[in-house]
C-alpha cells in the first residue's frame, strides 16, 4: 500500500479528458493490474462453477460415485479460489479506488493553491469544493470498477467458449446476445450523461451558496439577513432535488434494463438449451450448466452497464477537473529569451538597494524598518503586491535584477507578503506556524510572542497541539491576525512586506507588537503599510505618498513637522475649511 497523501502527485495530461484519466491510469498501473488479475481469478472461478457442477450432475446420473467426488472438490476448489480472490480484487479495487481519488484532490488542491486568486476570480469556492470533494470520488469510482471490467470481459470469452464448445446455436446466442444487451444500453448512456452534469453543476452551485453564507454569516446576522438567505438556499436546493430527481429517472430506467434485458435473455437461452435435451444433442448436466451460465452472465452484463455509468460520470468530473488546472496564475516565470539571470544570482541582503519599485521610485534600503503611508490605503497596499510579486506587470528590482526575471517559486521564499485578512486553516496551531515542521517550539513559541500572541497560548488548553477550527472561527479577529503574523514571522523571509499587521488589535497590543517586530527584525529587511503612529514611530524610513507619487521620505517625526498631509493622514485630522 501507498502512503497517502503523495509526495508528488505529478504533472497531469491536461490536452483532453480522456489523456488525464490515461494519464491517472498509467500513474497506478500496477494497482489496476494487480486488480484486473485477481478481477480475472474471480470471475473465471465463477464462470467455471457452473460448468463443474454440470459435469458433477452428470456422474450423478451415470452414477459414477467417482467422478462426482472428484467434480465435487474442484467445485470446493473453485469456490476457495473464489474467496480468495474475491478479498484481493476487492482490496485492489479500493486501493485503486483512493489512489486516483487523492490524487485528483492533490492536483486540485495544489494548482489552487499555486495559482493564488486566479482560481476563485474565475469560478466559485463552491465549485471548486465540489470538485475536490465529489468530482475526484467519480474518478476514483472509475478507476475502481475497471478491473472488475477486465475480469467480466474474460469470463465472457470463456463462457462462450465453453458454451459454443457444448452447443453451436447456444454458443452463438451468447456472442450475439450479450454484445446486443450492452448495445442496447447505449441510448440512456447520453441522457444520463447530461442529466448527471445539470445536477453537478446545480449542486456546485448549492455549495458556493452554502460556502459564502458560512463567511459572511456573522454580518447576515447583523443586518438581519437569515431570512432571506433561508428563502435562496430553499429555492437553490429545489434545483438540486429536481436534478436529482431526474437523474435518478434516468438511473431508474438503466437499472430496469439492466433487469429486463438479461431476464429476456435468460428465458430464451432455458428454452432453446431445453429442447436441445429432449432432441438428444446435449446432455442434461449440461442443461444444468447453461443455465448456471445464463444466471453468471447477469453479472458481467451488469459489470459493463456499471462500467458504462461510472466512466460516463467520470468523463463528466474529469472535465470539471481540467477546468480548474486550466486556470493559470497571474504572475507566471516568462523569462525574457537570452535571459541568464538565475534564482543563484539573486543580490545578497548587503546591495546598495534591496527593494526598488521603479514605478513610484521607491528605494528601500537593506536591513531597514521602512514604512509605508498614503492617503489612499488601497494605493499602498497595491504597492506591497508589487514588492512580492503577487501582480503581473511588475517594475521592481531586487538590487539589480528585475522580480519579473526570476523564478516565482525564488521570488516567494526570499520576499513574504502577509495580507491584511489572512486565512488560518483547520489543524493544530503548531501546524498552522509550521506547515511543513521545519521548527522547533522555542521557534515557534518565540514568533508567537513578537506578535503578542502570548494570551493565545494561553487560553488554548494544549498549547501548540491546541485544535484550530476553519479560518479560525475559535479565535477573535484580532487572535487571528496575530497569529498569522506569527506564521510569517516563524519563515524569517529575506524581505518581509506587512499589510496593515494590527489593523484589529487594541493600541496597548499595537505597541508591544512594534517594538518586539523592530528587534526580531533587526538587520533583516521589513516593509509595513500602515499608517497607525504607534507603528510609524518604530521605522527607520517612513515613505509617503500623496496622490499616487512618492512626496517625502524620513523619520515619523520629521513627517509629522513637515507634512501637513502626512500628519492629517496619520492623525486623522479634518482638512481646516
Amino acid at each position: 500500500m501507498r502512503a497517502l497523501p503523495y509526495a508528488d502527485p505529478g504533472v497531469p495530461d491536461t490536452r483532453s479528458r480522456l489523456r488525464f484519466l490515461g494519464w491517472l491510469a498509467r500513474a497506478q498501473w500496477r494497482t489496476l493490474v494487480v486488480g484486473a488479475f485477481f478481477g480475472v481469478v474471480w470471475m473465471v472461478s465463477q464462470a467455471l462453477m457452473p460448468w463443474a457442477i454440470g459435469h458433477g450432475i452428470d456422474g450423478i446420473i451415470d452414477d459414477d460415485s467417482g467422478s462426482t467426488a472428484r467434480w465435487a472438490v474442484l467445485v470446493a476448489g473453485l469456490g476457495l479460489v473464489q474467496a480468495l480472490a474475491g478479498v484481493m480484487r476487492h482490496r485492489a479495487s479500493v486501493a485503486n479506488w483512493l489512489y486516483s481519488a487523492f490524487r485528483v484532490i492533490q492536483l486540485v488542491s495544489r494548482h489552487a493553491a499555486r495559482t493564488g486568486p486566479a482560481v476563485p476570480k474565475t469560478m466559485s469556492t463552491g465549485e471548486v469544493v465540489a470538485t475536490v470533494s465529489s468530482d475526484s470520488m467519480h474518478i476514483g469510482h472509475a478507476m475502481e470498477v475497471s478491473p472488475r471490467f477486465a475480469g467480466a470481459i474474460v469470463s465472457y470469452a470463456l463462457v462462450s467458449v465453453i458454451v459454443l464448445d457444448t452447443s453451436v446455436p447456444l454458443g452463438l446466442m451468447v456472442l450475439i446476445g450479450v454484445p446486443l444487451l450492452v448495445v442496447a444500453m447505449g441510448p440512456l448512456i447520453r441522457p444520463l450523461q447530461e442529466r448527471q452534469r445539470r445536477q453537478r453543476e446545480a449542486l456546485g452551485d448549492l455549495t458556493a451558496l452554502g460556502a459564502d453564507t458560512v463567511a459572511g454569516l456573522r454580518v447576515l446576522r447583523g443586518i438581519g439577513g437569515e431570512k432571506v438567505f433561508v428563502s435562496r438556499y430553499a429555492e437553490r436546493s429545489e434545483t438540486v432535488r429536481a436534478a436529482g430527481v431526474r437523474l435518478a429517472g434516468t438511473q431508474a430506467l438503466l437499472d430496469a434494463v439492466l433487469v429486463l434485458l438479461p431476464g429476456v435473455f435468460l428465458v430464451l437461452l432455458t428454452w432453446v438449451g431445453a429442447r436441445s435435451v429432449l432432441s438428444g444433442d446435449i446432455d442434461p448436466g449440461a442443461l444444468v450448466a447453461l443455465y448456471g451460465y445464463a444466471f453468471f452472465l447477469l453479472m458481467p452484463v451488469r459489470t459493463a452497464g456499471e462500467m458504462a455509468f461510472v466512466a460516463t460520470r467520470a468523463m463528466v468530473a474529469a472535465r470539471r477537473v481540467l477546468a480548474v488546472l486550466a486556470i493559470e496564475r497571474e504572475v507566471r516565470d516568462e523569462v525574457a529569451p537570452g535571459a541568464t539571470t538565475a534564482a543563484g544570482e539573486l543580490p545578497p541582503s548587503s546591495a546598495d538597494e534591496v527593494l526598488v519599485d521603479d514605478a513610484t521610485g521607491l528605494r528601500v534600503r537593506p536591513g531597514s524598518l521602512t514604512m509605508l503611508v498614503s492617503d489612499e490605503p488601497a494605493f499602498t497596499a497595491a504597492v506591497a503586491d508589487r514588492l512580492g510579486r503577487l501582480v503581473p506587470g511588475n517594475g521592481v528590482r531586487l538590487g539589480d535584477v528585475p522580480l519579473d526575471r526570476l523564478p516565482v517559486a525564488e521570488v516567494r521564499r526570499r520576499v513574504v507578503v502577509s495580507d491584511p485578512e489572512p486565512t488560518l486553516f483547520t489543524g493544530s496551531l503548531r501546524s498552522g506556524l509550521d506547515p511543513y515542521g521545519r521548527h522547533d517550539d522555542t521557534q515557534l513559541i518565540r514568533a508567537m510572542e513578537t506578535a503578542s500572541a502570548g494570551d493565545v497560548l494561553e487560553t488554548l488548553r494544549d498549547g501548540l497541539d491546541s485544535m484550530v477550527e476553519e479560518r479560525g472561527r475559535s479565535l477573535s479577529g484580532g487572535q487571528r491576525q496575530r497569529v498569522a503574523l506569527a506564521r510569517v514571522l516563524v519563515r524569517e523571509p529575506e524581505v518581509l512586506v506587512l499589510v496593515e499587521p494590527t489593523s484589529a488589535v487594541d493600541a496597548h497590543t499595537e505597541a508591544a507588537i512594534a517594538g518586539r517586530l523592530r528587534d526580531a527584525r533587526a538587520g533583516r529587511t521589513t516593509v509595513v503599510v500602515t499608517a497607525s503612529p504607534l507603528l510609524l514611530a518604530k521605522a527607520d524610513t517612513v515613505a509617503w505618498f500623496d496622490d499616487g507619487r512618492l512626496v517625502a521620505t524620513g523619520s515619523h517625526d520629521e513627517l509629522m513637522s513637515t507634512t501637513p498631509a502626512y500628519r492629517r493622514t496619520v492623525t486623522r485630522e479634518e482638512d481646516p475649511e
